[in-house]
């Protein structure tokens, strides 16, 4: 049927028939202020997406992936996640040639449809026409023809042949015309606003900058397009003035405040990262008059949902309209997160972060410009959000809406007047055991639509180095019981299926039933009513519902025992057992001579765990196994080997280790052997991870004259941070017993050298003190009754890095609980030490005593 339409469509392009007359454009006031046709203010929220082009579009060949049908199965999931913004930076090396010539092929033609689905749902468009890049990330670039693979951003900025590509590339892309709207992309309505290119890096002098960006724009403008031009004001700030002059509409911004590419999951409470996106420059002249958009963020490398709405809160405070999350994964590539390893977005396999972008969505629709909320931990609740890192919580309760990422204990007032509900987890009014997102909205008095999708769960890494044989989350379609307690439901309603294929009928029983994922319609008892499948609701049909199919294709078991534990004390094991059906027991067994069993029990979903008696918690090496018992037979973990070790012939020796130690024991929050790569730093050659002699040793090497450039960072100060909350998870009942932190090292080519060690708590609460090495390694000692409070510098580094160095709290009165801390900041003051005798620090460990 689609081929038949786009035929008949391109057809109508030949023969003429696409003139048409464009609407009314968002046009931009002296403030600064995008405006619709009408007047009202621009509001925009949203997600990059890039199945047309480049790594994506390649990886859907090689998987045997239809890619319109993932763009129709993603946009689905845009709608429910209540977007309305889209923005991408096309790929013109594969859709121009050398000299800028738009090439009508199979990636335009995806794009083209693409914005037609988008339209169909009411979502609105940014477009960046010119991107740069090559098309290989992650893999090689191939040999493509368009004028950014001949001569390269640095050239494709200075070089006359490459600039008249661009003036004529950029002419004919926004003369085109999308065969599936048959309307010339300056003409679509449903295309807001132009950014030139993605993210130049201008190093020439601010005429010619400005003369080039000039030139972008009178080539859009000759088109006739009336749209807001943008270009990006975030690279090279010190020539934001020769931006505006250029005759641009706005400027355009990105935000990565945890850095890019730290190749694992990042831990502690990251809020102040996302306090305050404080722009420099705010005020230049051209900055207040011109409209502002950022067409990238993320929290990269943070699996968590609490951190979103934070971040759009502060952009709603600097001035923001309209924002695009970098980027959302088509779900055919989220099992191997492969586009972008460090980024993760998808409302099927990333339930919790999807809608806590659905919570931001409605921070963008509801926050005014520049209003101000203060700063953490004052700003963790406004205007109906809340944000709260201990328990990995967002929430929005208002406007007839409840929106949840995780379980939560609020109880929203007013239930009657609610419309719609989205969580993940229980509350006052849905209690679930799966790990899937679910919906529910008001059709009627007395009728609701629900919608569930099927469990998600990590099983790997998702941040490191990934590939397409690799799968880092899975799938998993299973029953679960589900309470609804709507009051205009009553206890006793009834369950229909009606997305495709979905016959389920049934009457809950106190308000609760067995679901499995799907779409349904729930009615107060004995309600007559008459909703089909097809009718459209909002932007989409009330039968709709898009997941893939179960890719759990093994059995997992999901544990990390902590480095150590106290001896003659209760150890909680907890583990998760991803499979496809409920096991028949899960025991821990510690042995393999007649082993000791001790029963797991099922907390809730896949979740089980079991107290091991004092008893059994002996100093020295605890050594233990999971064994999961299924109708096939026993199976041990670590490892999944058939079996178990009360079998005599089990060979088995790995096991989970556990080191056990006396009460009081030193507490190591940093040893450089095992917990150097994890470090948060900005890597600079004076950072360098050393050997000793011992090999069951290494050293933190910090060289001063080689911390920092002074032009990067006018704070004489070299930070590093290391989370250590795992390590004391299991020991955090005699944190208040340790009365000093000592640091085992010692200067180098110095008689002293000072060096800061800091403790940050779970409420980003930081105290320190100064310990002073000398050049025998050995331990150097600071009372903990001694800290006070000190600077958070935030790490890892933002992106762009003109953002605080460090975070200015809310809090007016601190007080250091070291029952909290879970985060080491390790502080050198480079101003007393640049030089070049190569003198420094040399850090082994930091514990607690």
């Amino acid at each position: 049927m689609i081929m038949k339409k786009t035929i008949t469509l391109f057809i109508f392009v030949v023969c003429g028939l696409a003139a048409y007359a464009q609407d009314k454009p968002v046009t931009v006031n002296n403030q600064g202020v995008m405006l619709w046709p009408d007047g009202s203010e621009v509001h925009g929220f949203g997600v990059n997406y890039t199945v047309p082009f480049a790594h994506a579009y390649r990886s859907a060949q090689k998987l045997g992936v239809d890619p319109k049908k993932a763009i129709d199965n993603d946009v689905y999931h845009f709608a429910r996640l209540g977007f309305d913004a889209f923005r991408v930076h096309v790929w013109d090396t594969e859709i121009s040639d050398s000299v800028g010539n738009l090439l009508a092929n199979e990636h335009l033609e995806l794009f083209d449809y693409l914005l037609f689905k988008l339209n169909e749902r009411g979502i609105k468009s940014l477009i960046t026409p010119i991107a740069f890049w090559g098309n290989g990330w992650p893999e090689p670039d191939e040999d493509t023809p368009g004028f950014s693979h001949k001569y390269g951003k640095a050239d494709c900025l200075t070089n006359e042949a490459a600039i008249k590509a661009q003036e004529n590339y950029l002419f004919q892309f926004l003369n085109h015309i999308n065969p599936y709207t048959r309307i010339a992309y300056k003409n679509d309505p449903n295309i807001v606003a132009f950014e030139i290119s993605n993210e130049p890096h201008h190093g020439e002098e601010a005429e010619e900058v400005t003369a080039y960006v000039g030139k972008m724009v009178k080539s859009m403008k000759r088109t006739g397009c009336k749209k807001p031009v943008f270009y990006n004001v975030s690279h090279s700030i010190h020539l934001a003035d020769a931006y505006y002059k250029a005759g641009i509409d706005g400027g355009t911004f990105q935000w990565y405040p945890t850095g890019l590419g730290s190749k694992e999951e990042l831990g502690g409470n990251l809020l102040p990262n996302v306090d305050n996106y404080d722009v420099p420059f705010k005020g230049y002249k051209g900055f207040r008059k011109k409209a502002k958009v950022v067409y990238e963020f993320d929290a990269a490398d943070v699996g968590r949902s609490y951190i979103y709405p934070a971040m759009a809160r502060s952009f709603r405070t600097a001035g923001i309209q309209w924002a695009t999350h970098f980027s959302y994964d088509p779900t055919f590539l989220a099992y191997a997160n492969t586009e972008y390893d460090t980024h993760y977005m998808n409302l099927v396999y990333a339930p919790q972060k999807a809608l806590a972008l659905k919570i931001s969505s409605e921070v963008f629709h509801k926050i005014p410009l520049y209003k101000d909320f203060g700063s953490y931990p004052q700003n963790a609740s406004f205007d109906g959000f809340s944000v709260s890192y201990q328990q990995d919580l967002a929430e929005y309760l208002g406007d007839g809406k409840f929106f949840y990422t995780n379980s939560t204990k609020t109880k929203p007032s007013g239930i009657e007047e609610l419309e719609e509900i989205a969580g993940f987890g229980n509350s006052s009014l849905v209690q679930y055991e799966g790990q899937g997102a679910y919906f529910l909205d008001k059709l009627e008095d007395g009728l609701w639509r629900l919608e569930v999708l099927p469990d998600a769960i990590w099983v790997d890494n998702l941040f490191g180095k990934n590939s397409l044989d690799r799968t880092l989350a899975v799938i998993n379609w299973r029953k679960w019981n589900m309470s609804v307690n709507l009051p205009d439901l009553g206890k006793g309603f009834s369950i229909k299926g009606i997305n495709e294929g979905n016959t389920f009928s049934a009457e809950s029983a106190n308000s609760s039933f067995e679901v499995q994922p799907g779409t349904y319609l729930l009615s107060q008892k004995g309600k007559e009513y008459n909703r089909k499948a097809e009718e459209r609701f909002k932007n989409f049909e009330l039968g709709e519902f898009i997941a893939p199919k179960s890719t759990l294709g093994k059995e997992y078991m999901l544990h990390s025992p902590p480095s150590q534990i106290n001896e003659n004390e209760v150890y909680t094991i907890k583990a998760k057992v991803v499979s496809a059906s409920l096991p028949q027991s899960v025991e821990v067994k510690i042995g393999t001579w007649r082993p000791k069993s001790y029963k797991m029990t099922r907390v809730s979903g896949y979740d089980y765990e079991v107290q091991l008696p004092k008893e059994a918690v002996k100093s020295g090496f605890l050594h233990y196994y999971i064994v999961v018992t299924e109708e096939t037979g026993e199976v041990t973990y670590p490892g999944g080997k058939a079996g178990s070790p009360s079998d005599w012939d089990f060979e088995w020796q790995n096991s989970y280790k556990v080191s056990v130690v006396p009460v009081g024991s030193a507490l190591y929050l940093f040893n450089a052997l095992t917990d150097f790569e994890e470090l948060n730093m900005q890597w600079m050659p004076g950072v360098k991870f050393l050997p000793t002699a011992d090999p069951t040793k290494a050293m933190l090497n910090l060289t001063y004259d080689e911390l920092f450039k002074p032009e990067d960072n006018p704070q004489p100060d070299y930070s590093l941070r290391y989370h250590f909350g795992k390590k004391v998870s299991a020991r955090e009942t005699e944190l208040t017993s340790y009365k000093e932190i000592v640091v085992h090292g010692n200067s180098v080519k110095t008689d002293t050298a000072w060096v800061k060690v800091s403790l940050i708590t779970s409420e980003a609460e930081i105290f320190g003190g100064m310990v002073c090495l000398h050049p025998s390694k050995g331990d150097y000692r600071v009372k903990l009754s001694e800290l006070i409070e000190s600077k958070l510098v935030t790490l890892p580094r933002p992106y762009p890095d003109f953002l605080p160095y460090y975070f200015e709290s809310g809090r007016e009165d601190a007080t250091f609980d070291i029952s909290k801390v879970e985060t080491l900041q390790i502080s050198i003051d480079t101003s007393q030490a640049i030089g070049d005798d190569r003198s420094g620090v040399q850090i082994q460990s930091i514990r607690l005593e």
